[in-house]
C-alpha cells in the first residue's frame, strides 16, 4: 500500500500526504474538533504520513452508506485535489460499504482508524513475535473487509478436495486468509508457551512481578530504562514500543522484575487486543500494575485516558492492584501538580527522564511487597549455604551471622519461600518482628 512507506527520490524523501476526515457531533465546536483529531494526527506522524488538511462534518452520527454527506464528500474531494494528497484518512472505523463510497468519490487511497493503527504497528514491530502479531491483526482485519459480488469463478467442475462447481474467488480468498490466520495463531501460541515457561520460573523464585501499562507515549519505556538501565527506544511517537520487555532491578537487597507492555489508545481495535493477547498477559499475571499517565495533559484528557486504560485492562482480565504514576512532572508548573495531587491523592509523581521521584516510587513498591513478607530466622549448615544464596533476590532486611553450626539468616521472605525453607527454621522470629515464625501454620 502506498501509505506504508515513503518514496526515496535521491536526496529528497517524499512522504505520503493525507487529508483527515471525521464526523463530530454537532454543538461541540472547535475544541471538540481538536480533541477528535489530535490523536489521529499523532498516528499519522508515527506512520510517517504528512497531514495536509481536515474535512469535518458536524452531525450526530455518520451517514450509514457513505460516512460523509454529499456536500462534505465533494469538499473532501476538493481538499485532496488542492493539497495533492495521496490518501484520505478517517478518524473512525469504516464499513466496507463506506470505504467503497469514499473510494468512488475521491482519487486517493482510503484508510480508516484501525488500518492506520495497523500501519503504525507494522512499522514499529521488530521482534519475530511482534511482527507475527501485527500480521495476524492485519489478516483478521482484512477478513472482515473482504467483499465481492461472487461472480468470479475460481473453479469449475468437481472432484477430490473440490467445494463444488462455481466456487467464487471471494470464498477462495477468505479460505486462504483463514488458513494463514490459523498458522499464525499456532506460531504465536508456541511463543506464548515458551514465555509462560520463563514466567513460571520467575514465579517459582518469588521475585515480585511489576507490569507497566498506560496510554501510548506516556513514558512507560522511559521509566523502564530509568529503573533497570535498559536501552528500550523512547522516541516521541505513538506505539514506539510494541515488543514486551522484561528487566530486573534491585532495591533494598531485593530483586524486582519490571515488564513494559504495548501502549493503549482510544478505540483500540479489537483485532489488536486479540492478536496481542499473549503479550498483554503480563498485566494479568503481575503482582501490581503501574499505570503511567502524562501529567502534562489537561485534566479532562487525563481522566479520559485513564478510563481507556481501565477499560482495556478490564477487557483482558487484569485484576492486579494498580498504582497510578504521573510522569513528565518536569514539564508542568507546581500549581498543576498540586491540582493533580488533590484529584489523585494515591498517585506517585515522577519525571522518569530526569530521575525525579524514582526513589519515592521504589519505596512505595517496597512497602507494597513488604506487606506479603514474613519474618524468618533460619540456620543454614555450611554444607547447604547454596540454598541460602538463592534467597538473596527475594528477601528483604537481610542479616547474616556466622556461627559454629552454620549461618544464621534473618530476613523477611514471601510466605511461599518461608514455608519452603521451614526445615531450616530456628525457634524464634528475629528482632521482635510481628508475624509467625517460618513454617508455623504451614502445610508444606
Amino acid at each position: 500500500m502506498s501509505t506504508e512507506k515513503t518514496v526515496d527520490t535521491g536526496a529528497v524523501v517524499v512522504r505520503p500526504r493525507a487529508v483527515v476526515f471525521a464526523v463530530v457531533p454537532a454543538g461541540r465546536g472547535d475544541p471538540g474538533e481538536d480533541e477528535a483529531l489530535s490523536e489521529i494526527k499523532d498516528l499519522l506522524r508515527s506512520a510517517e504520513i504528512e497531514w495536509a488538511a481536515d474535512v469535518i462534518q458536524h452531525r450526530e452520527t455518520p451517514d450509514r452508506r457513505s460516512y460523509l454527506g454529499k456536500g462534505k464528500m465533494l469538499e473532501l474531494k476538493a481538499a485532496i485535489g488542492r493539497t495533492q494528497a495521496t490518501v484520505a484518512v478517517c478518524e473512525d472505523d469504516l464499513s466496507p460499504g463506506q470505504v467503497a463510497a469514499v473510494l468512488d468519490a475521491v482519487d486517493a487511497d482510503v484508510l480508516d482508524r484501525t488500518e492506520l493503527i495497523l500501519t503504525v504497528f507494522s512499522k514499529h514491530a521488530h521482534s519475530l513475535e511482534g511482527t507475527l502479531q501485527v500480521h495476524l491483526a492485519q489478516l483478521e482485519y482484512e477478513l472482515t473487509r473482504m467483499r465481492g459480488k461472487g461472480l468470479v469463478m475460481s473453479r469449475l467442475g468437481a472432484g477430490v478436495d473440490m467445494r463444488g462447481p462455481g466456487e467464487t474467488k471471494l470464498e477462495v480468498d477468505r479460505r486462504v486468509v483463514r488458513r494463514r490466520i490459523q498458522t499464525l495463531r499456532r506460531r504465536i501460541d508456541q511463543m506464548a508457551r515458551t514465555r509462560r515457561t520463563q514466567r513460571a520460573r520467575r514465579l517459582r523464585t518469588g521475585v515480585p512481578l511489576i507490569a507497566l501499562a498506560g496510554y501510548t507515549n506516556a513514558g512507560k519505556s522511559t521509566l523502564l530504562n530509568a529503573l533497570t538501565n535498559a536501552e528500550v527506544s523512547v522516541c516521541d511517537r505513538l506505539f514506539e514500543t510494541l515488543d514486551p520487555t522484561s528487566r530486573s532491578f534491585r532495591y533494598h537487597d531485593r530483586d524486582y522484575v519490571l515488564t513494559d507492555t504495548v501502549g493503549f489508545i482510544r478505540k483500540l481495535p479489537h483485532q489488536l487486543v486479540d492478536a496481542f493477547a499473549s503479550t498483554l498477559e503480563e498485566t494479568t499475571l503481575a503482582d501490581v500494575v503501574l499505570v503511567v499517565a502524562d501529567a502534562a495533559l489537561e485534566a479532562a484528557e487525563i481522566a479520559a485516558r485513564e478510563r481507556t486504560v481501565a477499560e482495556v485492562l478490564d477487557m483482558i482480565g487484569s485484576t492486579a492492584p494498580r498504582i497510578l504514576v504521573f510522569n513528565k512532572i518536569d514539564e508542568v508548573d507546581e500549581g498543576k501538580i498540586a491540582r493533580l495531587r488533590a484529584l489523585y491523592p494515591e498517585a506517585e509523581f515522577i519525571a522518569a527522564a530526569e530521575g525525579i521521584g524514582l526513589d519515592a516510587l521504589q519505596a512505595r513498591l517496597g512497602r507494597f511487597f513488604d506487606k506479603a513478607l514474613r519474618p524468618v530466622r533460619l540456620l543454614f549448615p555450611y554444607t547447604e549455604a547454596g540454598e541460602m544464596h538463592r534467597l538473596r533476590g527475594v528477601a528483604s532486611d537481610v542479616r547474616e551471622e556466622h556461627t559454629v553450626d552454620g549461618i544464621v539468616f534473618e530476613a523477611r521472605l514471601p510466605a511461599a519461600e518461608a514455608g519452603r525453607y521451614a526445615r531450616f527454621r530456628l525457634a524464634a522470629a528475629p528482632r521482635g518482628d510481628r508475624g509467625t515464625v517460618a513454617g508455623e501454620g504451614d502445610d508444606d
